[in-house]
Parts: C-alpha cells; sequence; structure tokens
C-alpha cells in the first residue's frame, strides 16, 4: 500500500509564488510508485485547497481561476492520519475529500516557514518533513539565529536589531548607535524574511533611513550587520537530523549586483526555456563553487555544525559570506526549506531529487516514531477536587 504525501505549499508570505513552484517540484518528483502525492494550496488570506489541477503549474497562471476550481477543506485528525474534509460541507453526501499519512511542507517566508504551519501538523498528530516548530522560527528570526550560533562558536558577523516602532519614535538616537557601531556601508535586513526580499545596501545616512523604512514595511523588526567587502557568497546545503547529516557540494550564486536579490536568485532565467518554473534552480551559479579544497571542506563543516545547532532536520541550506580580502568566513544565514529544496546541489552531489524526498520522509517518520514514544501526559484525579469558587486559584490560597 502507497503512503500518501500532502504536499504544502503557498501561504501568506511575500514569497507565496516562490514556493508555488517549489512546491510543484517537490510534488513532481515524488516516487509514483511509493507515494500517492496530493496537493494542498495555501491561499494568500490562508486558506487551503486541494484539486487533481492544483499539482500542474500552469494551473497558477490564472490563481483565481485555479482557486475557484479547487475544493476548499479543513483537516482533522483521525487515527494517525489527517482526512481533508470539504468545507463549507455538503448537506447531503459524503464530504471526505481525502487522507494523508504524512505532510511535506514545501512553504517560505513569514506565516508558515517560521514554524506556522509546523506547528499545526504537531496539533493534528501526522508525521511532516523538515524543521520542527523551534528551529524554523529559528531558523526565520535572523537576529535569534545569529545568537544561539554565536553561542556554540559559530563565526557570524556582528548585528544589532530594531522594531519599527523604536525606529518611529527614536529616530535620531537609532541612526547614531547604528553609525557608532558600525562603519558605512551597511546592510539592512527585515529581521524574518527570505529570499533576499526587502535587503538593501546603505553607505551613507540617507540610504540608511531610506533601507530602514523599506525594512520595517514588510517587517516589524529590522536587523542592522556590516557589510563584508570583497564579497563571495557561497551555499551549502545539509541532509539529515540531530543523530547524523551530510553536507552536499557548495555553490557559488553568481550576481552583478553589490548584493543577491531576489531577481537574481528568481527571475535571472525567467526569459528562458523553464526559467519561470525552474524556482532557486534557476539562479545563475557556480556549481561547484570555484573554492580551495580547504576552503569546501571549512563550508561543509561549517554547515553541519549549523545545523545541527538550530535543531535541523530534514534539508536546509547553509548560506555563506567570505570576504576574498581576508579570507574570514561567515554564516549569514539558514534557509530551513530551501527553494527548490535544494535538489540541484544534491543532484551534483549523485543524490536525485526522488532521492532526496525519500530521505526526507524517512526522517520524518523517525522523529514521529520517536516522540510517540514520549510521555506527554498521564492520568491523575486532579480536577475531582477543584473548585474555582471564592478567591483561591487554581494553585492554592489566594
Amino acid at each position: 500500500m502507497k503512503t500518501t504525501v500532502a504536499v504544502f505549499f503557498g501561504g501568506r508570505s511575500v514569497e507565496h509564488e516562490v514556493s508555488i513552484i517549489s512546491g510543484i517540484q517537490a510534488f513532481t518528483a515524488l516516487n509514483s510508485s511509493k507515494y500517492d502525492a496530493l496537493p494542498i494550496y495555501i491561499s494568500k488570506d490562508n486558506k487551503f485547497y486541494t484539486g487533481e489541477h492544483m499539482g500542474d503549474i500552469d494551473s497558477y497562471k490564472d490563481i483565481k481561476s485555479c482557486i475557484e476550481k479547487a475544493v476548499r477543506v479543513i483537516m482533522v485528525p483521525q487515527d494517525g492520519r489527517v482526512a481533508l474534509l470539504r468545507y463549507p460541507a455538503k448537506k447531503l453526501g459524503n464530504n471526505l475529500v481525502g487522507v494523508f499519512d504524512i505532510a511535506l511542507p514545501v512553504v517560505h517566508g513569514t506565516n508558515v516557514e517560521d514554524g506556522t504551519l509546523m506547528g499545526m501538523l504537531e496539533m493534528l498528530g501526522v508525521p511532516y518533513t523538515g524543521c520542527d516548530v523551534l528551529s524554523s522560527a529559528l531558523g526565520m528570526d535572523k537576529f535569534a539565529m545569529k545568537a544561539v550560533l554565536r553561542q556554540a562558536g559559530l563565526p557570524v558577523l556582528d548585528a544589532t536589531a530594531f522594531t519599527g516602532r523604536q525606529f518611529a519614535v527614536e529616530e535620531e538616537k537609532i541612526l547614531k548607535e547604528i553609525e557608532g557601531k558600525f562603519e558605512y556601508p551597511v546592510i539592512i535586513k527585515p529581521v524574518n524574511l527570505g529570499s533576499s526580499v526587502g535587503i538593501s545596501l546603505a553607505s551613507d545616512r540617507t540610504s540608511l533611513k531610506k533601507a530602514l523604512d523599506t525594512a520595517f514595511s514588510f517587517s516589524s523588526k529590522a536587523l542592522v550587520e556590516p557589510a563584508v567587502q570583497n564579497l563571495r557568497e557561497i551555499n551549502c546545503s545539509v541532509l539529515g537530523d540531530a543523530d547524523s547529516a551530510q553536507a552536499s557540494v557548495c555553490e557559488e550564486p553568481v550576481t552583478s549586483h553589490d548584493i543577491l536579490d531576489f531577481s537574481d536568485k528568481y527571475m535571472s532565467n525567467a526569459g528562458e526555456a523553464g526559467g519561470e518554473k525552474s524556482g532557486m534552480s534557476s539562479l545563475k551559479r557556480k556549481l561547484p563553487a570555484d573554492i580551495s579544497a580547504e576552503m569546501d571542506a571549512q563550508v561543509r563543516e561549517l554547515a553541519i555544525r549549523t545545523f545541527q545547532a538550530l535543531g535541523c532536520s530534514g534539508v536546509a541550506r547553509i548560506d555563506f559570506l567570505n570576504d576574498k580580502g581576508s579570507g574570514a568566513l561567515y554564516v549569514n544565514e539558514i534557509n530551513t526549506i530551501p527553494g527548490s529544496l535544494s535538489f540541484y546541489l544534491w543532484d551534483a552531489a549523485g543524490v536525485n531529487f526522488a532521492s532526496l524526498l525519500d530521505k526526507m520522509i524517512e526522517l520524518a517518520f523517525k522523529r514521529h516514531r520517536e516522540r510517540q514514544a514520549l510521555t506527554f501526559s498521564y492520568e491523575t484525579n486532579l480536577l475531582s477536587g477543584v473548585s474555582l469558587g471564592g478567591t483561591k486559584g487554581a494553585k492554592g490560597k489566594a
């Protein structure tokens, strides 16, 4: 009997369309002799839809029409699986649309990749691939991630962070604090976005103010860090969990800009055959990266350490910054659900996309079995004598 895999993609995120591309790539790559694939699209208003046509990328050229043809569903736990029920329910007839055994989240950005979707899947009690709630949240918050990695002895750039509210009230104080801490140029980022959305390079106070305004338009909190001179970016994917992990081939993204931006990552080959449908795999890159054997080994080791320090599972991509002048290497960020699931890095290492997904599913079932063996509750008669009358609280006397 085949395992039914629900592939989740979309969501209320600025990376919505990128997620659709990555999700359809994974949906198509699943081994059909092992799995029945079930597409579950999350709309921009956080509604769940399914339908056979939703596994075809061409259906999303007109998303409104795609949704109109689909069935909106809600999810209900059912004996270790999850049932998809039509919503609103029909008054007559069967409202069961489908049932799945495991979830494969291929979502990017806030409100989904940040642990939100994983928390829902945890509540449903279903196995799911990739990082859990905590590691997903840490991976999304760039400032929190730096704190954890710094504590683990991993090389990260110094940084400071402010909320939009703080900047609105104390603009001059914050600008002086940034200028006192770092020399120009500096990089400004929304603290919890991916795909290089909202990232700017500032070389003076005027551009710094503009960059902060841009970052705060996407996130309530912005991060500021020094810009690495003579910059080279290197990416490496990791597959595994806390017990065992392996690193992929390293890549070197190629850009004509000061920083790698959204168009570099996803639009660089849009006019070429398959470009718009290729997602992160369409990025112009040197693969393998044009680095020494020593640096390659260093990047791959740091990638695994980063992955495990954050408690990750499944597949992730770790992005590094290299100062070609000094040779310094820094962990820039982790992508807990990388664009295209970084299949192209594993393909270059001799692991095809279907095999990569097999391993991710295997790891998900392993984690689920381990968690099922834990004790989460036990029988007590605590409530039999509880009374909330008067001023007494549940823990004793007032």
